[in-house]
């Protein structure tokens, strides 16, 4: 298929690959248009506009950070709907607030077009290898057309709703696995007199009730930080997961509803960054959260 892809960071570049080795023709655009270089080396064509993105593509996929670029890859002179669409399916993958993709599809319909919302569960390496978890909504027919492209990217798909569901479900599922970061390095300020080498400390308390699946793959890069280690690149970084939370304290305060450990959680994250850890893994947060309380 001709699929496009608007937003080729870390997780639209992954999602990318993996369309790239299932066999598709890929146009891709990115504001900083330097991070569409790799793609385009493996055979991707870089479109200089999103509009151009639209104009060949069949499907076109935007994976953004927020709703402002959102906006801004949808909207303007040379926005994804600066012209009229010829019965393209969009695929909403981005974290945002419910509102975001419901405001969207309507703009779409009125174009000639068609969207669901896709955000998805998992990090860089699940989407190299189309082991994500999408959490589609939207409508029926438009989620049968998506779902043989969804298949190629998923190891599973559930269509939890109408336009709007994707999005809470997303933030849902987030907000613990977030949190987690903050409760792991206080459990192992706890842990700290018993002397454990960081390996074996992570080793036991990924096989116990309270660990989620995450440290199943990600308690060596943990371990790793622990004992000092360099991590390379972010799986998802620090900054990304602060503004997963104010997202989720945005919704939360739009219903009515307080999320008390999700503040509290962010508030130990904005501390982090503002020593110079935005860009660093999530894995890192437990350690850096042990030095912070003089825990060797």
């Amino acid at each position: 298929m001709r699929i496009g892809v608007l937003g080729t960071g870390r997780m639209g570049s992954a999602m990318a690959e993996r369309l790239l080795d299932s066999g598709h023709t890929l146009t891709v655009w990115n504001r900083s248009a330097d991070k569409t270089a790799a793609l385009v080396a493996r055979g991707a064509v870089a479109a200089a506009t999103p509009v151009e993105v639209v104009a060949a593509s069949e499907i076109v996929l935007s994976v953004l950070t927020d709703a402002s670029a959102i906006e801004a890859a949808y909207g303007g002179a040379h926005g994804a709907l600066s012209a009229p669409l010829a019965e393209q399916l969009f695929i909403e993958m981005s974290t945002v607030r419910p509102a975001t993709p419901i405001a969207l599809a309507a703009r779409i319909r009125a174009a000639g077009g068609a969207m669901i919302e896709c955000p998805v569960g998992g990090t860089v390496g699940p989407a190299r290898e189309g082991k994500l978890f999408g959490l589609v909504g939207g409508e029926a027919a438009d989620v049968e057309r998506a779902r043989p492209l969804l298949a190629q990217m998923c190891r599973r798909v559930e269509h939890v709703g109408p336009l709007g569901a994707g999005a809470s479900m997303k933030l849902a599922i987030n907000l613990p696995l977030l949190v987690y970061w903050q409760a792991l390095g206080e459990a192992l300020a706890l842990a700290a007199p018993a002397g454990l080498d960081p390996a074996r400390l992570i080793d036991i308390l990924a096989d116990t009730s309270g660990a989620p699946a995450l440290m199943k793959f990600r308690g060596g890069a943990v371990a790793s930080a622990l004992a000092g280690a360099d991590l390379g690149p972010a799986h998802f970084n620090i900054d990304s997961i602060r503004k997963d939370l104010r997202t989720m304290l945005e919704e939360g305060h739009a219903l009515g509803r307080e999320l008390p450990a999700a503040a509290a959680a962010l508030g130990s994250f904005d501390a982090a960054a503002s020593q110079g850890m935005g860009d660093r893994d999530g894995a890192e947060l437990a350690a850096w959260w042990l030095r912070q309380n003089g825990t060797r």
